[in-house]
This record gives C-alpha cells, structure tokens and sequence, in this order.
C-alpha cells in the first residue's frame, strides 16, 4: 500500500512500487521509477530519468534528476540511479550524468548522505560510501566502497577516491587517493593508513602490516611503475594488496596523491 501525501504532485506517469511513502510538497517527474519500501520526505524534488531503489531514506529539500552544472548540456536524455537502503538527508542534490560520460550519475547501497551535500554529474558512489555534511563531489568523480568524507569536503573533477579511504573534513581533494589510506589538507596529502576504517572493516593485524608496508614503498621517491613493481614483488598477493596495486594501475585523470602529510607538511 501506498502512503502519498494529498498536496504531493506526482506525474502519472511516475512508477510507484506498494510501500512508498511520499511527504507533503513532493514533486515527481514522469520519468522517476522508485522501489519498494522507499520514503520521500516534505517538499523533496525528483525530476528526469532516476531510478532509485528499495527502503531508501529520503530527507526533506532533497533534490535528484535535475539538469547538470555544465556548459555544454543541451538537455540529452541522461539519469541517475541509486541502489537500496541509503539514507539521503535534507538538502542533498544529485544531478543527473551527461553525455560526456556515460550519461548516468550513480548511488550504490546502503550509503549514508548527510545534509547539503552534493553529487555532481556523472559520479559515480559504490556501496556502503558516507559523505558528511557539505560535501561537494565535483563532476565525473569515482569513489569506492566504504570510502569516507568529512565535513566540508570538495573534491575536483574526475577525481578517484579508492575504496575504504578517509578524507578528512575541510580537505581539498585534486588527485586520486589511492586505496585504504587517511589523507588531510587543503591540498591533501597522506596521513598513513585509515586504521579506524579498517579495523572497524575486521581487517586482520598482519594484512594492516602488509597495506603498510605498501604504501612505504608507494610514497618512497621513484616512478609510480617502480613502486608498483616492488610492491609485487616484495609483498604477499592479499586481495587487499592486490586492490591497491590495481588501483594504482587503473586510468588516472588528475594524478595520484603521493606526497606524506607526515614529512614536511
């Protein structure tokens, strides 16, 4: 069963699953397709091509689907999917992809978006991926699971951020952040690992030593292909190395972080 607030506005072409919930205000596109269990609170606005999935949490003053920031959109059918059970708070934007990229902006699972944060076109979030309050994730940024952002972070275009990495609130992201590491600053920088992170996550203490021992030798001077090198030869092949290595591989638009908060910052 439905329950859909009487001064909601809905297109009826809009598809509902049964166990929606929509607030007072809401206003829903023809083209919004949204799951089963899935609450949309007051005056929340969705427009264009989004799909969004099941049980999902979505806050007051939120707005999806709407036009991309970009100069060059000329209103090409684009969208924005989001997966199952995140929790998306007030005043959160995300904006559909373009065809720069490959058209759609993306949310995965069980993410938690806290209040004014924003999601620029053509993102892409994997599962399980906290964006504190502010946030701004600039367009075509790629974040992996369980990665983790402070308050007030930006993050530049095309910009990757590996898979259970932590951004501290305030940062200035303009490089990649590789794999499992804790970087801070206006430009950040790494500050070791993101040991709270992946304790939490149950790493175990010897695959802690190895990551470790990885990223000395990544931010040791030399060529990124030296250090990947090493890496592999040196270390054991744990699933985790192997993830950091193939990330430092992967194609990079904007160069990885490689500099030590911990060493003249």
């Amino acid at each position: 069963m439905k329950e859909i607030h009487p001064s909601a506005i809905i297109h009826p072409q809009a598809e509902l699953a049964e166990g929606v919930a929509i607030g007072p205000g809401v206003v829903l596109g023809p083209e919004v397709q949204i799951g089963t269990g899935t609450k949309i609170g007051p005056h929340t606005v969705i427009e264009g091509r989004v799909i969004i999935g099941q049980r999902n949490e979505i806050g007051p003053f939120v707005c999806i689907g709407h036009a991309p920031q970009h100069l060059l959109y000329k209103g090409e059918p684009t969208s924005v999917e989001i997966g199952d059970e995140n929790v998306i708070r007030e005043y959160v934007s995300i904006h559909r992809g373009t065809l720069l990229d490959q058209g759609v902006t993306r949310i995965g699972n069980r993410c938690y978006l806290m209040a004014y944060a924003h999601v620029g076109h053509d993102c892409d979030l994997g599962d399980e991926v906290i964006l504190t309050n502010a946030v701004q994730l600039g367009g075509h940024v790629r974040v992996g699971f369980g990665a983790v952002f402070g308050g007030g972070v930006l993050v530049h275009q095309f910009c990757r951020v590996g898979e259970l990495a932590f951004v501290s609130g305030m940062s200035g992201v303009n490089k990649d952040v590789p794999p499992y590491v804790r970087v801070f600053g206006h430009k950040a920088r790494i500050f070791g690992l993101n040991l709270v992170g992946l304790k939490r996550r149950g790493l175990a203490t010897d695959t802690l030593k190895v990551l470790k021992q990885a990223l000395n030798i990544y931010l040791k001077q030399g060529t990124l292909a030296e250090a990947i090198e090493e890496i592999e030869k040196k270390l054991p092949s744990l699933p985790e190395v192997q993830t950091f290595v193939s990330f430092l591989k992967g194609p990079s638009k904007r160069g990885l972080i490689r500099k030590s908060g911990e060493a003249g910052w």
